[in-house]
């Protein structure tokens, strides 16, 4: 039997919100490459030690029951690692889920956000999901945060949330130290750090938890810790403000192959953490042998990758190039108007 052609969608389309089909959906579709450097993923695979340590406790559990809604074990251990209160620990599937979900709890029709920009592209779409104002705050012509206009931006549109990412994606730009106290003190929004790239330079903010109920900070497994694959990420907060954001995670998020990988993570902690240090080594190599190439022109960068600008000759050119002659496959950030 032929498929038969799909009805129109008009009428189902109709309700779907105008402010999500004005959107485009986040993806990132690149040719195939040996040499993948597209994602900002680690360039190790998980170490044997955890996938052997993984396997073993996946073939353990009991597969047809649902992951323990909160991981005890696990979420003392992340809370030790950052002196912190369990009570203010949240897991997820990923931190893009966490992200999701701290959105999910302030942000409603007409709420402002206010992001620098250009950054990661997930919060302006987000925002728009729920039906809020994005509010785009630009970086300096070096790729500095404006911390000043931050700060404006947040007291001018009296906007409930600030979502900071440090280091910054697409940049690499680290937020300067001092400045999220400075958002804390100056502003009454509550800042979300997410700090996806924080391991491989730049301050944190998590010692300002002590003091500080408006700061959300975001950590993931899926850089340092080689484990983009199996998505886990967490949240910092203040219990209180950590109770509300776990209203909007969904049941049971993590699964049990996750938990048993993040506990292994863990355990390999030392050797995961000579691995960053190895990848901050290439990065101040490649951003040395970048500045000595005519027509280019390295950004310095805290994070696991760096922004190129191409000077003598269009990003969307060198990109094919390195694709089709070289086999390696970076991503064109001029698809960014603010970077073209």
């Amino acid at each position: 039997m032929k498929p038969t052609a799909a009805p129109s969608a008009d009428a189902a389309l109709a309700l779907i919100k105008p402010e999500v089909r004005a959107q485009i959906a986040y993806t990132l579709e690149a040719p195939p490459a040996p040499r993948k450097l597209n994602q900002n993923e680690s360039p190790f695979d998980a170490p044997e030690v955890v996938k052997e340590a993984v396997i073993r406790a996946a073939w353990g559990e009991p597969w047809n029951r649902y992951p323990p809604f909160t991981p005890r074990e696990l979420v003392e251990r992340l809370a030790a690692r950052h002196r912190w209160l369990a009570s203010g620990v949240l897991v997820g599937n990923g931190s893009n889920e966490l992200i999701q979900a701290t959105l999910a709890v302030t942000v409603g029709a007409g709420t402002p956000v206010v992001t620098p920009a250009p950054t990661f592209s997930l919060y302006r779409l987000l925002v728009a999901v729920y039906g809020g104002r994005h509010v785009p705050v630009s970086l300096t012509p070096d790729f500095q945060f404006d911390v000043d206009a931050l700060v404006r931006a947040a007291r001018d549109t009296r906007a409930p949330l600030v979502v900071v990412n440090s280091p910054n994606n697409p940049t690499g730009t680290p937020f300067p130290d001092g400045a999220v106290a400075r958002l804390l003190a100056e502003t009454g929004a509550l800042i979300v750090m997410d700090e996806a790239y924080q391991d491989f330079g730049g301050p944190t903010a998590v010692p300002l938890l002590t003091d500080h109920a408006r700061l959300v900070v975001l950590r993931t497994f899926s850089k340092a810790m080689s484990l983009a694959g199996l998505r886990f990420g967490y949240a910092l907060a203040h219990p209180a403000v950590a109770a509300e954001i776990a209203k909007a995670r969904l049941p049971y998020n993590v699964n049990r192959v996750t938990l048993a990988a993040a506990h292994a993570a863990l355990d390999a902690a030392d050797l995961l953490a000579e691995r960053t240090r190895a990848v901050r080594r290439s990065r101040e190599l490649l951003e040395r042998r970048l500045s000595g190439i005519p027509g280019l022109r390295a950004f310095p960068s805290a994070a696991n990758f760096v922004l190129i600008r191409c000077v003598a000759r269009p990003a969307a050119e060198v990109f094919h190039r390195l694709v089709e002659e070289y086999g390696i496959l970076v991503r064109d950030a001029a698809l960014s108007a603010l970077l073209a």
